[in-house]
């Protein structure tokens, strides 16, 4: 009953379990206003036709429009924080279509609005070594396209689409098509569709922050990717690993993903991933799992993570083996594990884990519990059978049905999973944790 009644009041809480990395400052560095003078336009093409390798533009402040297409390899176009570049709704901003081009300190508006050309502000094209640093992005369907390109750079960028638009007819923040070894880096974007991720390995995505969005990263068969420091919130599904294998994800902070499909993390037939020191927080679900691993012989890694304030921490699809879960941190979910076929989750390996509901001791002091936490699904097989009862999730007669289902149970209970040696109590757990990293991250220096 008190769980219940905590659970109501968690976002009264969440400033103290909520915290996020203060060494990464996403959006911009410096000041992008742009101009709203449209009445001396600058076409912006002839600008950029006059330059030559290691040239740098410089925008007076002012209005300019395009479309623009770079086609000449090392320029730098500098907006100074007082140019502004409209696409006058017409396909994208601008082209980058040579290597090693620089797009910093622009304002850029007004793109098409036609999501099969993928019209956006700036659209990388078959380009190397780019950098996109400090850019405001609005009013345009898409933000950045990135093509098969690779060695590229997007920091420091303030990021939004068409204001007048639903959500699912937005477009992405960011998209990455056949692209590897990119750095996308302490970004901002917000009330956009997507940031998407396709056929694209080894980049790296580092201290963003993204808010109000659909999917906050999505990747598609894309293998080697490392999500890290990252802070995403009050979207319908925070990461999503779709056929895309080897990822490396840790310490990231995701909350408020609520709804019918709201979960911090899912991973659908996708294998030997590293989900490490996350916070999972104030969703419906901490984690989705469907059919990961997909290679019956690889398995995927889940530790050091805390999964707290959700509807479900975990919930699986279907009786599911080969994950490692240890050393994760369970406490406040309604329920902690949950399957949604019917079966059992202890074909995974759980080890070593903090569950908030334990109800054992610690004699010897060691801080793990002295016999093994289970799970028993009593009530919660209701819903299996009729999905309506989950109305009543919350409601006192569920947790009296519950208790008495415990007490004396009126038909044999579905036995869920064992972790034979629970961690005991949660501070020291997170100290000694903490002392441990800190330690290895010293060893590795």
């Amino acid at each position: 009953m008190f769980k219940y009644l905590f659970y109501i009041l968690f976002f009264t809480l969440a400033g103290s379990y909520a915290q996020v990395d203060q060494s990464y400052h996403p959006g911009l560095t410096t000041s992008v206003t742009g101009s709203t003078d449209r009445t001396n336009m600058r076409n912006l093409q002839p600008l950029v036709d006059a330059l030559h390798p290691g040239d740098t533009l410089r925008l007076a402040p002012g209005f300019y429009y395009g479309p623009a297409h770079i086609k000449t390899p090392n320029v730098t176009i500098d907006g100074q924080g007082k140019a502004t570049i409209s696409g006058r709704h017409h396909k994208s901003v601008l082209y980058i279509e040579a290597n090693d081009v620089t797009i910093k300190n622009l304002h850029l508006i007004e793109s098409g609005d036609s999501p099969d050309q993928i019209d956006c502000a700036i659209k990388i094209k078959k380009a190397n070594n780019f950098e996109i640093i400090n850019n405001k992005i609005e009013e345009t369907l898409f933000g950045i396209d990135v093509f098969w390109s690779e060695g590229g750079l997007i920091k420091h960028n303030d990021i939004t689409s068409i204001a007048r638009k639903p959500k699912g007819l937005k477009g992405d923040a960011i998209r990455f098509w056949y692209s590897k070894h990119n750095l996308v880096q302490e970004n901002y974007w917000h009330q956009v569709r997507d940031m998407v991720v396709w056929y694209s390995s080894d980049n790296q995505f580092i201290g963003n922050r993204g808010i109000d969005n659909r999917y906050s990263i999505h990747f598609m068969y894309s293998h080697n990717n490392q999500i890290s420091h990252n802070h995403f919130s009050n979207s319908s599904v925070g990461i999503f690993l779709m056929y895309s294998e080897r990822t490396i994800m840790n310490n990231n902070l995701i909350e408020g993903t609520q709804g019918v499909t709201g979960m911090c993390l899912g991973m659908k037939e996708t294998s030997s991933n590293q989900i490490i020191d996350n916070k999972f927080l104030y969703s419906a679900r901490g984690i989705y799992i469907d059919v990961s691993p997909f290679v019956p012989t690889k398995t995927n890694t889940i530790s050091g993570n805390e999964i707290a304030f959700c509807n479900t921490a975990i919930e699986f699809l279907k009786d599911q083996e080969g994950n490692i879960i240890s050393e994760n941190m369970f406490h406040d979910n309604l329920t902690q594990v949950f399957i949604q076929g019917g079966g059992t989750a202890n074909r995974n390996e759980w080890l070593h884990n903090y569950w908030g509901d334990y109800a054992g001791y610690d004699k010897d002091g060691d801080n793990i519990g002295d016999f093994p936490y289970r799970i028993y699904e009593y009530h919660a097989r209701l819903w299996r059978f009729n999905p309506n009862i989950k109305f009543f999730y919350g409601a006192p007669i569920m947790s009296i049905l519950d208790y008495l289902e415990k007490l004396a149970p009126f038909s044999q209970p579905q036995f869920v999973l064992k972790d034979p040696k629970p961690i005991f109590n949660l501070e020291e757990f997170k100290k000694k944790r903490h002392f441990e990293l800190k330690m290895d991250t010293k060893s590795k220096n």
